[in-house]
């Protein structure tokens, strides 16, 4: 059942890449400096959070393969899940402090977007922590019961992840995805997520 869990949480690291921009098609002259600067305050923020979330689907994926007690798969998923949630919330923070990219038409909804997607997701995670801290190990069909119930809800989750990736594309628009792709802060990230299984897994 954990591998459920696992299959699902993959599809978060690609949602962070998102953030990256894979491509630049800038003017000679390049993106205006501000919008430079706005797109390092935000991927600076990034890194960081990307490496916890991948590092909670290596530990869900660890237990999963190891067939581990209900006691380990509950620390394990638990921490993963906060760990999910405390990523989602820095970034959404990250982008909230940088404000509406200057420059940009429609900007501010556009961020607010990205925020309400983002926080949205990070407190599912966190309700998701309190179900998983609440199961009973010490009855094994109890415990079974409860994660096929976390992982049902983690395949409903995908929903919020296609709708931040979508306010994500719809706030690099033009300028703001040449900005974005000069920061190597960022370039790190979409470089790591496209040769992971878990980014391959999840874009087929």
């Amino acid at each position: 059942m954990n591998k459920k869990l696992a299959a699902a949480l993959s599809g978060g690291a690609v949602l962070v890449a998102a953030l990256s921009g894979c491509s630049s098609n800038s003017a000679p002259k390049g993106p205006d400096p501000k919008l430079v600067s706005w797109a390092k305050s935000v991927c600076d923020a990034v890194p960081a959070q990307d490496a916890k979330i991948k590092a909670a689907n290596a530990a869900i994926s660890t237990t999963a393969a190891d067939t581990a007690k209900p006691e380990t798969l509950q620390k394990t998923d638990s921490k993963a899940f906060q760990d999910m949630a405390d990523g989602y919330k820095a970034i959404a923070t990250a982008v909230n402090e940088a404000g509406a990219p200057p420059g940009v038409s429609g900007g501010a909804k556009r961020l607010g977007d990205v925020v309400k997607s983002f926080n949205s997701l990070s407190t599912s995670y966190a309700d998701l922590k309190k179900q998983v801290d609440g199961l009973d190990t010490k009855d094994q069909a109890k415990f079974a019961s409860g994660l096929h119930d976390v992982a049902t809800q983690m395949t409903e989750l995908e929903k919020k992840h296609q709708s931040g990736t979508e306010s994500l594309k719809a706030l690099q628009q033009g300028e703001v995805q040449d900005a974005i792709a000069q920061q190597p802060s960022c370039k790190k990230v979409a470089s790591s997520t496209s040769s992971s299984p878990s980014a391959a897994a999840t874009a087929g």
